[in-house]
């Protein structure tokens, strides 16, 4: 099966070329059979694409370490479920795993799409078979391809990264490359629709459910790889700033900028260069991700960093799609003018265009403190570090102005809104928020940043749920429904929007919960067994831990599981006791340093989270020397940060019902077909 799966990468690369000029051929000539056949190439890709991925996921089953991929991330020890996994364990494979996704995407595009919007469809597979073949390209010569052997036969594997083995770090890439990958289907409609001149809200409404789907997968892959990063490092974080974070958030950024800019151009005719610019800047980001984690430049834990050759194939590939979509904007600039403008500065087209501006900022920010330690060292030598204080400093404020715009946006008038629209919608909110500041205040939270993002979260809620009031309570009254009938139908004839407004409750407990950090409690101290320890908690309780000793475990070979030292603390919250708690020290037989396993106890209000920073006789425990207990323990008292999980499943509720396709929708779809289009000879 290996050896089918490397036939079939070199079988899709010529494949991809064919139905990438027959695609743009077929659309500038209009030759319907043309067309149909590039169309069936994308089928055929992606079938070659999964023997390939198949055979590397057998590879790894099989423990075929001739080839230098298995033999570099896994080993016979390694559970099979992150053998599985190894598909997208490294870079080699991690880029094979791109394309697979994309071409699944593509083939679903396609599929949908074989007898409705024919004048867009040549297009879209062109560009499609385009990126496959820039992806092909890299893998089979650029000295990545996952089917590379050695020159001998290995008794076994180098194994896996411990870190890496974490059920959250196993389902966070596969999210972001779905984010990243199914992004890449509105750029394909934009790009048609500058290449057809078809200009209008068309290739819009064609692609917002893929708009949403790849924002959604890039919110749940950038929360889990923060739950990940907070359960696996050990540090009591969960997010560091680190490049290939940076790279994630950098698509998010644009992506909700261009969700909110659509929906000015659909309303108002506005914005269209804005938003071709913004679909192709997404897009370019994604790819950015791709090159700045798997191009060698960059160290981090999440980085694929073995040839730099790729680098100059990602750079070339950004540039000519750059000057490519520059060219096209500046082709159809007359066709892309705006049919309306900013008649107002309080009104909701100039809410969302300052949203974007402030978002765009915010990308800019990250972007610059990304790349410029790598052009300061190709420039003077000299490593330079960009670390959190720099980009807190930045971000930080223009994050509350954004959260501040999450309340204000879906309410103010469009083209001007009157003193009546503004006192209606904002004079309960801002009364409430002023309310609510002054309580925490007199309750003795004097924290200026903490105060003002809970502040304008309580402005932002009191919006939405007005909002969901006034609208539950009208129809109950028109329609002669029950409240929770009436609620029930309000959401699910305009799921977009109010699906659109849970997503904006979940922001808020989010930022709630980052705001909680302010009142983190971090205490150290040398125990020995029976020893004690007080942490008080922001809240007025006190926790107290009691060291029960240290137990250790040799050789056990589970995980590739060398040696595990293991600290017992019983815990108590006030009079109430919480049970016993770990943390443990581990040494891997495929890495070289200790890793630590935190322990975490999570409520509502707060997580306990105990580090065992240090074993005093590493070796005497090793040896079951009874005097050897000593250790330091660290634990930090962490405010109200089961928030941001808790937030990030609310937004995951609000963005599938946002998705979830009302009878409305699919009526406004069906209505805004055009009367007449003319499917190319031989297309059907």
């Amino acid at each position: 099966m290996t050896v089918l799966g490397e036939f079939a990468l070199w079988i899709a690369l010529p494949v991809a070329i064919y139905g990438m000029f027959l695609g743009f051929f077929g659309g500038k000539t209009q030759r319907g059979d043309m067309v149909l056949s590039a169309e069936r190439s994308v089928y055929a890709v992606t079938f070659l694409l999964t023997l390939a991925a198949v055979g590397v996921i057998a590879a790894f089953l099989g423990d075929k370490f001739q080839y230098w991929y298995v033999a570099s991330y896994s080993n016979r020890d390694l559970e099979t479920f992150y053998k599985f996994a190894g598909l997208w364990a490294g870079q080699r494979g991690s880029l094979l795993f791109w394309a697979l996704l994309l071409s699944f995407f593509s083939t679903i595009t396609v599929f949908q799409n074989r007898n409705k919007n024919r004048e867009f469809m040549p297009y879209v597979v062109g560009v499609l078979q385009g990126i496959f073949t820039f992806f092909l390209v890299v893998l089979l010569f650029a000295k990545v391809n996952p089917f590379e052997k050695l020159a001998f036969m290995p008794a076994d594997g180098q194994g896996l990264n411990p870190q890496l083995q974490n059920y959250w770090m196993t389902i966070h890439p596969p999210m972001l490359y779905l984010g990243f990958t199914s992004f890449t289907i509105p750029f394909a409609f934009a790009i048609a629709a500058l290449l057809n001149g078809r200009l209008d809200t068309r290739w819009i409404v064609l692609t917002r459910r893929w708009i949403l789907l790849s924002w959604f997968f890039l919110s749940v892959g950038i929360i889990l790889g923060m739950r990940w990063a907070y359960e696996e490092l050990g540090w009591g974080g969960y997010w560091f700033w680190d490049p290939v974070e940076n790279a994630s958030l950098l698509p998010w950024l644009t992506a909700t900028a261009f969700l909110h800019s659509i929906q000015i151009q659909e309303n108002r005719g506005m914005l269209k260069v804005w938003n071709m610019s913004l679909v192709s800047m997404t897009f370019l980001l994604t790819i950015f991700a791709t090159f700045l984690t798997r191009s060698g430049l960059i160290e981090s834990v999440h980085a694929f960093a073995e040839q730099v050759r790729i680098a100059y194939i990602f750079l070339a590939f950004l540039g000519t799609v750059t000057a490519g979509v520059v060219v096209l904007i500046l082709y159809r600039l007359p066709q892309l003018q705006s049919e309306n403008r900013i008649e107002s500065f309080l009104s909701r087209e100039s809410a969302f265009l300052f949203n974007n501006l402030i978002l765009l900022g915010a990308a800019f920010a990250v972007l610059w403190g990304t790349i410029f330690p790598l052009i300061a060292e190709g420039v003077t030598g000299q490593k330079i570090s960009v670390g959190p204080p720099f980009f807190n400093k930045v971000n930080l404020p223009i994050a509350l102005v954004l959260l501040a715009l999450a309340g204000i946006g879906p309410v103010i008038a469009w083209r001007r809104a009157s003193k009546r629209n503004l006192r209606k919608n904002f004079l309960v909110p801002v009364v409430g928020s002023f309310a609510v500041s002054a309580a925490l205040w007199i309750a003795g939270v004097r924290h200026g940043l903490s105060l003002t993002t809970w502040g304008i979260g309580v402005f932002v809620l009191i919006i939405v749920a007005v909002e969901f009031w006034k609208g539950t309570r009208a129809r109950a009254r028109i329609e002669s429904e029950s409240l929770p009938i009436a609620f029930f139908h309000l959401v699910s004839r305009n799921r977009r929007r109010w699906g659109g407004y849970i997503v904006h409750v979940g922001i808020v407990l989010i930022f709630a919960g980052i705001a909680g950090a302010s009142y983190n409690q971090d205490v150290r101290k040398h125990l020995m067994p029976g020893d004690t320890m007080d942490v008080a908690s922001p809240w007025g309780h006190t926790y107290h831990l009691t060291y029960e000793g240290l137990s250790t475990s040799i050789g056990r070979g589970q995980r590739n599981l060398d040696w595990q030292a293991i600290a017992l603390i019983s815990v108590r919250k006030g009079d109430k006791s919480l049970g016993n708690m770990t943390t443990e020290k581990r040494k891997y037989t495929t890495a070289d340093q200790t890793m630590t396993e935190v322990g975490i106890h999570t409520s509502p209000e707060e997580d306990l989270y105990l580090i065992l920073s240090a074993v005093d006789d590493l070796s005497g425990v090793l040896s079951n020397n009874a005097n050897a207990q000593g250790i330091d323990l660290q634990v930090l008292v962490k405010p109200l940060l089961s928030w941001i999980w808790w937030g990030g499943l609310v937004l995951v509720v609000g963005s599938i019902i946002a998705l979830w396709p009302s009878a409305e929708r699919r009526r406004d779809l069906e209505e805004e077909k055009p009367k007449e289009v003319a499917v190319p000879a031989g297309a059907a």
